[in-house]
């Protein structure tokens, strides 16, 4: 997917590092020395896992995956949660369809994410992690298995990583399915093997995950951008974007845009800002734009000046969901769109819901 260029100024956390360094032949030195793994040193061994989940609470991280949780919140609970074992579970299943925001953060940046992984599981005390994606997404698996093994013979992530006294093992996880497994509880299943299907909450997986055990769940760009935090500071991150949700969210823009393509865009951007400055505009007379996926809200050209945030989109009608923008000109039916929507959404229900 084309990396869309956005306004001077705006920075870049999540895809600091997208293209600097080749997944594929590079090897562990190109991506040391393009940043990757130089937060997971600072803190490995070095800073005690309830002052990472603070600072994390300091930035104001909440979850990229669609909800916003605050991230520090559900590293506190996982970590204080009774159980056997602790577990982190990366979700890049991103199941809307046409969606391909978390596949290309982790085809062009995979260290990024193994090493958000390693800093959760050293926060929540797990040992065991996996990062869960689609099954077609077979460059993404291929690259995040590259720089798992690259991360274990460095001596990053395995039995004992750096002398922390505490080992992660991550697996690399494909799986089949359709829409539903996006769903946190219902990846946890599938996981498992078992049929993917939701589970009632509470109680909420950092408390009983995967096989009932206290697990820490996340999106993908939530864990990337922990390095970032660890290596740059919270208040950092916490200036940059809305200070009720600070920090940077990854967009696609596609439909009737010059410039479709994906974008990090600093939380509160208007959606307009978007689809003009980074997008280059509709390619026709603008109707609408889905914001946020099947499940989201066409929003008109009036309302294009809401902030790309949770409260103001849940207010507007629409969801900030898989972080994509489907601009729609004159050229489409909105009864349609909506129509084709609605039967896939009715396709993929797993016939709970009521």
């Amino acid at each position: 997917m084309t990396i869309l260029k956005t306004r001077k100024g705006w920075p870049s956390i999540v895809l600091e590092r997208a293209g600097t360094y080749d997944p594929e032949r590079g090897g562990l030195e190109a991506a040391e020395k393009a940043g990757a793994w130089t937060a997971w040193q600072q803190v490995a061994g070095r800073v005690a896992p309830e002052a990472l989940i603070g600072l994390l609470d300091e930035s104001g991280l909440r979850g990229r995956g669609g909800a916003g949780y605050p991230t520090a919140a559900k590293w506190r609970a996982c970590r204080a949660a009774v159980g056997d074992h602790h577990y982190v579970v990366a979700n890049g299943y991103e199941a809307d369809p046409g969606a391909t925001i978390d596949r290309t953060l982790m085809e062009l940046d995979p260290h990024a994410v193994v090493e958000g992984v390693a800093l959760a599981a050293y926060a929540v005390g797990a040992t065991e992690a996996f990062i869960a994606l689609r099954q077609d997404a077979t460059l993404a698996a291929d690259r995040l298995r590259t720089a798992v093994r690259l991360a274990e013979e460095a001596g990053y992530i395995g039995a004992d990583t750096r002398g922390s006294g505490q080992g992660v093992h991550i697996e690399v996880r494909p799986l089949p399915g359709g829409f539903l497994v996006g769903e946190e509880t219902t990846l946890l299943r599938a996981l498992e093997g078992r049929r993917g299907m939701p589970e009632q909450r509470p109680p909420y997986p950092a408390v009983r995950g995967l096989h009932d055990q206290p697990t820490a769940i996340n999106n993908v760009a939530t864990l990337a951008a922990v390095p970032w935090i660890v290596a740059h500071g919270a208040a950092a991150f916490a200036a940059t974007g809305d200070p009720a949700c600070p920090g940077t969210f990854l967009v696609q823009l596609s439909g009737s845009v010059k410039h479709p393509g994906l974008a990090e865009v600093p939380t509160g951007t208007s959606l307009g800002d978007i689809v003009e400055r980074v997008g280059g505009g509709s390619v026709g007379r603008l109707k609408a734009v889905l914001v946020g996926g099947p499940s989201g809200g066409f929003l008109p050209p009036n309302a294009l000046d809401t902030p790309l945030s949770f409260g103001a989109l849940g207010a507007a009608g629409a969801i900030v969901g898989s972080g994509s923008l489907v601009v729609v000109d004159e050229s489409a039916c909105i009864v349609e769109l909506a129509t084709t929507l609605e039967r896939f959404m009715n396709d993929e229900s797993c016939g709970k819901c009521i």
